[in-house]
């Protein structure tokens, strides 16, 4: 079987990291049933001085757009934008920009078994269409349960500073690699910025699997 490889870098706070990661699902199912794809997580993080405990979001938003109201017309044009996607993107849930270190590591935990899609997904689907609170250890736990892992093993790693250091290292490979906005996503030579097309995507996994089958 031949296995396609796509390093994925994002944020959890990045609407448009949820928008690509459902448009190359799209994409990676019209592909051949035969082929394996290996996704690989990259965490970014937008705002790495965000406090701990996150920030009320109409306050964070309006002192980074200058208002509120204009900050609301961005959402509705994300929601505009993709309503083709099937993505029920609840922002009026929203009460707080996060800090996603945690769900940063606890991808990478997930990653040790295999599940760091699963999780990765899971989350943004948490944020962006539920509201919750991914700063929060108890939700964090709770989505690592919806996918298999240990609830209580997953809380008491987030309760240390167990896989900051990895994340931290994992970090300056996208910063070497001259990433500077997310998602950023390398399917085989070809390097995929923001929430492009499911055509996009597809061409691109068409290219690797070609160079893969010349090989």
């Amino acid at each position: 079987m031949i296995t396609i490889e796509i390093a994925i870098t994002s944020d959890f706070i990045c609407p448009w990291c949820l928008v690509a990661e459902t448009r190359l699902n799209k994409a990676i199912k019209q592909l051949d049933t035969n082929i394996d794809i290996k996704r690989i997580w990259y965490p970014y993080e937008l705002n790495p001085t965000m406090p701990e405990a996150g920030m009320e979001r109409k306050a964070y938003r309006t002192g980074k757009f200058g208002s509120w109201e204009y900050s609301q017309q961005l959402d509705a044009q994300t929601i505009q934008t993709t309503k083709g996607d099937g993505i029920n993107f609840r922002y009026d849930l929203m009460k707080k920009t996060p800090n996603t270190l945690k769900a940063h590591r606890l991808t990478w935990l997930a990653a040790s078994s295999g599940k760091a899609t699963e999780m990765a997904t899971g989350i943004l689907n948490a944020y962006f269409t539920e509201g919750k609170d991914i700063t929060d250890i108890e939700t964090l736990a709770k989505l690592a349960a919806d996918v298999g892992i240990n609830e209580q093993k997953a809380k008491d790693f987030l309760h240390t500073d167990a896989g900051i250091q990895e994340v931290r290292e994992l970090e300056k490979i996208a910063a070497i690699s001259g990433i500077r906005s997310v998602p950023t996503i390398k399917i085989g030579r070809e390097i995929i910025v923001g929430g492009q097309s499911v055509e996009v995507f597809l061409a691109a996994l068409q290219n690797a699997l070609m160079l893969l089958t010349k090989a």
